[in-house]
């Protein structure tokens, strides 16, 4: 198994605690240190505020509010990251169109 995430650490922005477990148990087989998960943007801002983080995989939607703040305060700060949803087809902004999209398996 490849060790790329190897002492990275990953914020993980997910509102499912499932998947956000799920999400976590790779990060961290992978190497990675798992920052949260947190389940709101007001969390995942104060995570970007109060931690070192090296990269993050995000959810589009967290209870109905869409994760692009977030998004912008990861890239502000030239931090990589992608978007886990279970909507591959959701909108996102201009700025972000170029992000990698991962759809999460739901079923």
């Amino acid at each position: 198994m490849t060790r790329r995430l190897t002492r990275k650490r990953i914020l993980i922005v997910e509102d499912e605690f499932i998947v956000a477990h799920s999400i976590a148990s790779e990060v961290a087989d992978r190497g990675g240190v798992v920052i949260g998960p947190v389940a709101t943007v007001d969390g995942a801002l104060k995570a970007i505020k109060n931690a070192d983080v090296d990269g993050g995989i995000l959810d589009l939607n967290l209870r109905g509010t869409p994760a692009f703040a977030v998004a912008d305060a990861l890239a502000d700060r030239h931090i990589p990251f992608v978007f886990a949803t279970g909507d591959p087809a959701a909108e996102v902004p201009a700025r972000h169109a170029n992000i990698r999209r991962f759809a999460k398996d739901l079923g």
